[in-house]
């Protein structure tokens, strides 16, 4: 498969290789950022057992919180698609954003005036200092893909997205859809 040099916006498909990487297996992520100093990203497909109401119980809300990577999961992070009810927001790409004033989120999810279709909340995030992605994407780890799916990346069900890119992609991959995450559940 050719591999197209990452930039902010893209999504990183884990490679079947990475199997075992407790981190990353089958993960799809979101670069948030990406410069010749580093990577930022957030592993769109790993829900946690937590709702934010669990993180923050003012806030009466079931939303999902995903296991946004391996760096600071003690921190709160959000992507959304709402950046004129979200002041501070930074653009990604295609309609996405990250981040912005958490005050007036928390306010909008009180009123009910954010759904869980426009943010996504999660704990840590997915780092990578200067060249490591690409030594990374070198070593095969990765296959990175436009996102085709812009905004609405945000509602995409996390259950079955990984084996969806496998499938998409044939060949080989079409093999790795079927397998256990597990291998030693085979």
């Amino acid at each position: 498969m050719v591999q197209i040099k990452p930039k902010k916006g893209d999504l990183l498909i884990a490679e079947p290789a990475i199997i075992g990487d407790v981190s990353f297996n089958r993960s799809i992520v979101l670069l948030a950022d990406h410069t010749e100093d580093g990577s930022i990203g957030f592993i769109l497909n790993k829900p946690l057992e937590y709702t934010v109401q669990d993180l923050i119980p003012e806030l009466e809300a079931t939303f999902k919180v995903y296991n946004g990577g391996p760096v600071e999961q003690d921190n709160l992070y959000f992507i959304h698609k709402v950046p004129e009810l979200i002041p501070n927001s930074i653009e990604i790409s295609l309609g996405i954003y990250w981040g912005g004033d958490f005050n007036k989120v928390a306010e909008l999810i009180k009123k009910e005036a954010i759904k869980e279709n426009d943010i996504r909340f999660f704990l840590g995030y997915s780092g990578w200092d200067k060249s490591q992605l690409e030594s990374e994407l070198k070593a095969n780890s990765w296959v990175v893909t436009a996102n085709v799916y812009k905004k609405e990346i945000i509602e995409k069900d996390y259950e079955s997205f990984w084996k969806e890119k496998m499938l998409e992609f044939g060949g080989e991959y079409s093999i790795w859809s079927n397998a256990p995450e597990n291998p030693s559940y085979n």
